[in-house]
């Protein structure tokens, strides 16, 4: 079967909609990224190079950790939304041209493969995600802290979809993952101690992340109320959904002024303030109700309409969470002139 490089590349940047004739023809690799999803999973690479480098900061980073780490991360996050496929599959939420099913392919839904098989992608790669957690377990003396966090990430895999989105815990829940566990933990992981301020330094990073599934479930609101998916903007309503949504994307910047103000982060930080424009752009659509069709500037398809408040909150997302990375590497490289990092310290 011949390597489609094409597919890896469209894979990775948005989610694809295929036909059974094109999936028989993938190589198993494609049809990995287009099963998990993967153009969203750099998410959660994000969120491992930020513990990285917080650890790499305080002189406690280490490579093939790192690597461990952020390979399994990425491996739990790939799996949680095969299994999230599969769960609302079986529960039947999927049928009946559900927004799973027309924004990109739904490999056990659009009847690209059996149950059997995708519970097999769904196997392989939590197991490679169990393998290098047990790893990173092995190699700090079997730390329980390590246990709970790696408890905690199979708790949140297997039961975001349900029970969690279903009582409108799914948002809390990415807010948890993505910040605490995941940069926190991952911190803790590389440095072998807890420290509040990287938490805390997390919090602008991931709550661009939660803007996301916020935006994705604002999008879904009048097919969950009828589903029965009590998601959170289900239960606070629409109108307050957006404006939170809104909250979450202004909250980042005052949270970067203070860890600054705090000596935490150096004012290169101020960078993050280039990511302005891209919230600028977006800002007006959320004052308003999802449009009924497509308007004629917005993608159709490929990652695009129907869902319309998720993309532009991922835009936005990864608009701020690249420059909030680049500064964090500026910021490093800025405590280690002999000139400033006295001061910084």
């Amino acid at each position: 079967m011949k390597v489609n490089f094409a597919m890896w590349q469209k894979a990775l940047n948005v989610i694809p909609e295929v036909s059974k004739e094109e999936w028989d023809r993938l190589d198993v690799i494609s049809r990995w990224l287009i099963s998990t999803r993967a153009a969203v999973l750099i998410m959660t690479f994000l969120s491992a190079a930020l513990a990285g480098i917080f650890a790499f900061r305080d002189g406690v980073f280490h490579l093939v950790p790192w690597l461990v780490l952020t390979f399994g991360l990425i491996m739990a996050h790939a799996s949680n939304n095969i299994f999230n496929d599969f769960t609302d599959f079986v529960r039947g939420v999927d049928k009946d041209n559900y927004f799973r099913t027309i924004y990109g392919a739904q490999p056990i839904a659009s009847g690209l493969m059996s149950r059997r098989q995708h519970l097999t992608y769904f196997a392989v790669t939590a197991l490679l995600a169990l393998l290098a957690g047990l790893y990173l377990i092995v190699i700090n003396g079997e730390d329980l802290t390590i246990w709970i966090l790696l408890g905690l990430g199979a708790f949140f895999v297997l039961f975001y979809t349900w029970p969690l989105k279903y009582i409108a815990l799914g948002e809390i829940a990415v807010l948890i993952v993505w910040g605490p566990l995941m940069i926190g933990g991952g911190y803790y992981v590389l440095a072998h101690h807890w420290d509040w301020n990287v938490v805390m330094a997390s919090i602008p990073y991931v709550l661009g992340v939660t803007t996301v599934i916020f935006g994705k479930h604002i999008d879904k609101y009048k097919v969950d109320i009828q589903k029965g998916i009590h998601t959170l903007p289900v239960l606070i309503g629409e109108k307050a959904a957006r404006y939170t949504v809104l909250a979450m994307m202004i909250l980042p910047y005052i949270l970067t002024a203070y860890l600054i103000a705090i000596k935490f982060f150096t004012p290169v930080m101020l960078i993050v303030l280039l990511a302005i424009p891209t919230l600028q752009k977006i800002f007006p659509s959320f004052l308003e109700p999802k449009p009924e069709s497509r308007p004629p500037d917005f993608p159709d398809g490929q990652g695009g309409w129907p869902l319309y408040f998720a993309p532009m909150a991922f835009w936005n997302n990864r608009s701020f969470g690249m420059y909030f990375m680049l500064g964090l590497i500026l910021d490093v490289a800025l405590r280690l002139l002999p000139a400033t990092s006295q001061f910084w310290r």
